[in-house]
């Protein structure tokens, strides 16, 4: 069974394609199940790079016509990605009710710091992947996220690898045994290509030695494409995400 739950369109300003440009690539691509997961927008506070929020039930209602429309063709199901911040928790709970969402997504690229917001790509030293872990953490906690999307996306800064990523990496996959999270292994990391790293180079994300805990661990795995232009639903990086989890011996889900 092919299926993919991390697909973005042009709402979220930073990708390209409609709704039904993705569906019908999905279909020629054989998919039986395409999930949609754009960039979630929050009700009261536009935090960038994500649909407005005027714009949340236009993307829905779409969704719905065209599981109609190709009825018979391909399975749509409605997502979203989005960040975890306590203060929202009626938000995600309205999203997976009153919305009537399929799946929400954890794709954690900024989390609550004190009083304020830290976005990951703004780390000065590994000590922050130890707030990030632990935001992720207690993300996981909740129950409102079907899988945690790019969970290693936080060692894509540019520092080499110490004992604070081996202990950020520890939380994330301790916690996804504890709550049996699904951790996404994330086909878009290889299509940003390889980096040089003070220890190396290597892709920013996904990481070896988050992984090779992951499969210690035995946790529940998914492919994610997140695919940003409707080409990349299932291409030749989502085909190396497959070869690459069976050598650490993952077989991953295709149902979430």
């Amino acid at each position: 069974m092919r299926t993919n739950y991390h697909t973005h369109t042009k709402r979220c300003k930073h990708a390209g394609g409609t709704e039904e440009d993705y569906v019908l690539s999905a279909i020629r691509s054989q998919l039986d199940i395409l999930g949609f997961s754009d960039h979630a927008p929050f009700p009261d506070r536009d935090y960038g790079l994500r649909m407005p929020y005027d714009e949340l039930r236009p993307y829905l209602d779409a969704i719905t016509e065209l599981s109609e429309t190709y009825d018979g063709k391909i399975k749509l199901l409605k997502g979203l990605e989005i960040e975890y911040l306590p203060q929202y928790h009626q938000y995600y709970e309205n999203l997976l009710t009153k919305e009537g969402m399929d799946y929400l997504l954890l794709g954690e690229h900024f989390f609550a710091y004190g009083n304020d917001i830290f976005n990951i790509y703004s780390s000065d030293s590994t000590e922050k992947y130890l707030d990030y872990a632990r935001a992720v953490a207690a993300a996981m906690g909740t129950g409102y996220f079907k899988a945690v999307a790019h969970p290693d996306l936080f060692l894509l800064n540019t520092f080499a690898w110490d004992k604070n990523c081996d202990k950020a990496c520890d939380i994330i996959v301790n916690e996804a045994v504890k709550t049996n999270t699904i951790l996404e292994y994330n086909a878009n990391g290889y299509r940003r290509g390889v980096h040089d790293f003070p220890d190396g180079s290597r892709y920013q994300y996904p990481h070896p030695e988050f992984w090779k805990r992951v499969a210690e661990a035995k946790i529940p795995v998914i492919i994610g494409s997140d695919c940003h232009n409707p080409l990349q639903v299932w291409d030749d990086f989502v085909e190396n995400a497959y070869k690459k989890l069976e050598e650490y011996g993952i077989t991953p889900m295709t149902v979430l």
